[in-house]
């Protein structure tokens, strides 16, 4: 056991170093020029956060492997031996909590302010609104917390009557207690009289998980319950959609001088945006204008890297094109093992959450299974079914913002994009993963039972005061899979077809 244990720390050490690289590597890549060698309190606010929500992923398959390492010990106390998960956890989401609703916005705050103004004057603006984001942060959960913060647990009193010791024991599924009357024992035959409410104040710690956990509940459902379908279902429409054969060099020409002069009409219509927003002329009309706009320069951007994909050139053209085919063949198969992982989870949340009593533990007895066949496969495919589920919260915002005018828009592209974006998005992974642990653990209850991250999210959040309802009644997973239903028929009644560029311009098939 504590072999095990000495493993268990050496790889937490380990993952976390590449999770540490990886952030490192994903901000490198998917920075726009324009923020090289700037900008670096963003950065790092950007490299903390996408190791934080990693970590906090994998920390749900750790909290199992811990749990395994003093499930065989022979002595009392071997668990207290083994890594501080619950402390762990609450540390974790803490930080993740000050990151969202503190840190991230205040460097997006001071990202996007006024570049013309002083950084004094820049630091000033962003620390009025997020000293006035936190004093109200403050002030509701402090009287949130005195008038509401308890748990109330269901209890019932149970008593029995005396009786001689046995001198042998015959116990059955009709017999299940002593005696040879009485066929069911006293937790089965006491009246519902005998049921009570015991009640308890939780720790604020704990009661802050919670409450981010219910913020982050309504953004994983709507954002997560679409994403499930758009995830697998875009990259197989995106190969539906891919261009058929390389256009000629006269289409090329016009194609290209149509999207000059569409890139020209918004570089004006930015540009007066840009003085509207100088001369403080900010109302919901110049927002609307802003969204087209942006709407508009992505669906440029779309329309400009298809046409350099029907129209490879340089010396290589040739080998360009065959790696375009390549890429949508590629995106062909990750869309079709998407579509099964997306189909197992709606499979799995219907037959093992929505259904009472649970029809069969499903993807639970595949993880155990995969355990059997060697130690780390189940947690390897645990934590694989977590990530998904970020990424389908990703794709669903990023389907929304497109469609929705009350939506920002924030793309993350490769080698293209502003910090703003990448703030705006890990603040989203942060806040969206406390709820996708809080899912998993329940989703995957058999699996990951006795774990701490289960003390936190199954027992003292759906038993705290106002709204241990929202869980009793499963209203989160039933609005995941009716929108991820939703998603599929739009998919299956729209998403073939090809998609037109928005405005006078569009490109030749």
């Amino acid at each position: 056991m504590g072999d095990f244990n000495l493993a268990l720390v050496i790889v937490a050490i380990v993952v976390c170093v590449i999770v540490f690289i990886s952030s490192i590597y994903l901000l490198v890549n998917y920075q726009h020029p324009d923020d090289a060698n700037q900008a670096y309190f963003p950065k790092f606010v950007v490299v903390f956060g996408l190791s934080i929500a990693m970590i906090s992923i994998l920390m749900l398959p750790a909290d199992v492997a811990n749990r395994h390492a003093c499930r065989h010990s022979i002595y009392n106390g071997a668990c207290n031996l083994t890594l501080p998960m619950k402390e762990l956890w609450l540390a974790v989401y803490i930080v993740d909590a000050v990151l969202v609703f503190f840190i991230i916005p205040f460097a997006m705050f001071f990202y996007e302010g006024d570049q013309d103004k002083a950084l004094g004057k820049r630091i000033k603006s962003a620390l009025i609104w997020v000293v006035t984001t936190a004093v109200v942060c403050a002030l509701v959960l402090g009287i949130l917390y005195g008038v509401i913060g308890k748990v109330d647990f269901s209890v019932r009193h149970l008593s029995s009557a005396t009786t001689t010791f046995p001198t042998s024991w015959q116990f059955s599924n009709n017999q299940p207690c002593i005696g040879n009357t009485a066929r069911q024992c006293s937790a089965y035959t006491a009246n519902a009289a005998s049921e009570k409410t015991w009640s308890m104040r939780t720790t604020f710690p704990e009661y802050v998980v919670a409450l981010a956990t219910i913020v982050g509940s309504v953004l994983f459902t709507i954002f997560g319950g679409v994403g499930i379908a758009c995830l697998p279902l875009g990259l197989i429409t995106a190969f539906i959609r891919r261009p058929k054969a390389v256009i000629t060099r006269s289409q090329y020409i016009k194609e290209a001088t149509e999207l000059g002069k569409k890139a020209r009409d918004l570089k004006k219509a930015a540009d007066a945006l840009h003085q509207e927003e100088r001369s403080g002329a900010k109302g919901r009309k110049w927002r609307k204008n802003v969204k087209a706009v942006e709407k508009e320069l992505l669906q440029l951007e779309e329309d400009v890297n298809l046409l350099e994909e029907m129209y490879p050139q340089g010396e290589q053209a040739e080998t360009a094109w065959a790696f375009t085919v390549l890429g949508y063949l590629a995106k062909f198969i990750l869309g079709i093992l998407g579509l099964i992982v997306s189909v197992a989870w709606i499979a799995h949340i219907i037959i093992y959450l929505l259904v009472d009593p649970p029809l069969s533990p499903f993807l639970n007895e595949v993880f155990i299974k995969l355990d059997d066949v060697w130690g780390l496969l189940g947690t390897a495919a645990f934590a694989f079914f977590c990530f998904y589920l970020l990424l389908a919260v990703i794709a669903g915002a990023m389907m929304l913002g497109l469609k929705l005018v009350f939506i920002t828009i924030h793309p993350m592209k490769w080698g293209a994009t502003l910090m703003n974006s990448f703030l705006f998005n890990v603040g989203l992974i942060l806040l969206c993963s406390i709820s996708v642990i809080q899912f998993c653990a329940t989703a995957f209850g058999y699996y990951a039972q006795a774990t701490a991250a289960q003390e936190i999210f199954g027992h003292t959040l759906q038993s705290l005061r106002g709204i241990k309802y929202l869980y009793k009644y499963n209203v989160f997973q039933i609005g995941f899979v009716v929108l991820a239903g939703l998603t599929f028929l739009y998919y299956i009644a729209f998403g073939w077809r090809r998609k037109k560029p928005s405005g006078r311009f569009q490109l030749s098939t």
